[in-house]
C-alpha cells in the first residue's frame, strides 16, 4: 500500500561515531572521577571530537581542549577527518594559548587518536598528564559532551546540517569566539570564561 501511494517511511541517519576505541599501550587512569572542576585556571582540561555534519552528506570534526576552571576553550581545531593530528592540533592551541601546559590534565574518552603513540609522545613533550574515563561512558567526559550538545543547538537551531565547510567553519568559530568573550556561562556567575578568568587574575597578590 505505501509503495502504490508512493510513501516512503522514515530512515533514521545513522549516528556518526566519533570515538573509536584502540587497545592502548599502556594504561591510563581516570585522574577526574567526574569532577570537572579545578582551584585555578591551566590545572584540569577535558576534550573531545564532534562531528559537523554538512548538507552533502559528509562531516567536519571539531576537537576542543576546555579548561574545568572556566570552562573557557583553550584550545580547538576543526578538519575533515578524525586522524590523530587533529587531536595534536587542539592541544598545541591550547599550549599556544596559555604560554605553557606543563603540570596540566587532559582528560578524554578512549577513541583510537586519544590512545595513539604520537597523542601520548605530544602530552609528555608538553608535560601534559592523560587521564581517561571508562569505556563507552559518556558520563565520564560530560562537561565536553556538553559542551558539544550546547555548540550545535545554539548554531544549527532548527537546521539539520551546514550548507557547506565554508559556512561550517564560519558559523562555527564564530560561536567559538563568542563563547569564550560574550557568551554568559551559569558556571561563571554569569560572566564568560574569559572574563570569569581575568576577574581571577585580578584577585592574585602582584609583585612589590
Amino acid at each position: 500500500m505505501m509503495r502504490l501511494n508512493t510513501i516512503v517511511g522514515y530512515a533514521k541517519k545513522r549516528r556518526v561515531r566519533t570515538t573509536v576505541p584502540e587497545p592502548a599501550d599502556q594504561v591510563v587512569p581516570d585522574l577526574l572521577q567526574r569532577d570537572f572542576t579545578a582551584s585555578a585556571p591551566g590545572l584540569r582540561y577535558v576534550g573531545d571530537i564532534t562531528y559537523l555534519p554538512l548538507a552533502d552528506g559528509t562531516n567536519l570534526y571539531l576537537a576542543t581542549v576546555i579548561d574545568c576552571y572556566s570552562r573557557r576553550l583553550a584550545g580547538w581545531a576543526i578538519a575533515g577527518h578524525m586522524r590523530t593530528s587533529l587531536v595534536t592540533d587542539a592541544l598545541n592551541a591550547a599550549a599556544a594559548t596559555r604560554g605553557s601546559l606543563n603540570g596540566a590534565i587532559f582528560h578524554s574518552d578512549h577513541g583510537s587518536v586519544y590512545t595513539s603513540k604520537d597523542y601520548a609522545a605530544l602530552c609528555a613533550d608538553l608535560g601534559v598528564s592523560q587521564s581517561m574515563g571508562a569505556v563507552g561512558t559518556s558520563a565520564d567526559n560530560a562537561l565536553a559532551e556538553s559542551f558539544n550538545a550546547t555548540l550545535k543547538r545554539e548554531v544549527l537551531q532548527d537546521a539539520a546540517c551546514w550548507a557547506d565547510k565554508q559556512s561550517c567553519r564560519r558559523q562555527v568559530f564564530g560561536w567559538l569566539v563568542r563563547y569564550n568573550t560574550r557568551r554568559r556561562h551559569t558556571w561563571c556567575g554569569y560572566l564568560s570564561p574569559s572574563p570569569y578568568e581575568a576577574r581571577w587574575a585580578a584577585t592574585l597578590p602582584t609583585a612589590a
